[in-house]
């Protein structure tokens, strides 16, 4: 794994990238979800919204770094606060 500089905050966010899906697949497994209207303009389902939520964390992550030259941290917070938000009322 040389070939890849591997930080603490690289290392977490895949981590938990790993962990999420895994929590998802069982959960999905467990209790099947049902479409469902949000904040979001379409009907989405559970796995729908976590790819929206992802993806949109991702480039919230790259604008506040970006941009504000905040810290990687705040932008991953801020990147959560995002996710946890869209799988909730989205």
């Amino acid at each position: 794994m040389e070939w890849m500089a591997w930080t603490t905050p690289t290392a977490l966010f895949f981590v938990a990238i790993a962990l999420l899906l895994a929590g998802m697949t069982t959960w999905e497994l467990r209790s099947p979800s049902i479409s469902r209207r949000g904040f979001l303009p379409i009907s989405t389902t559970r796995g729908d919204r976590l790819f929206i939520g992802l993806l949109g964390s991702a480039y919230l992550h790259l604008l506040v770094v970006g941009v504000t030259g905040w810290s990687i941290w705040v932008a991953s917070a801020l990147s959560l606060v995002w996710l946890l938000s869209v799988m909730r009322w989205g």
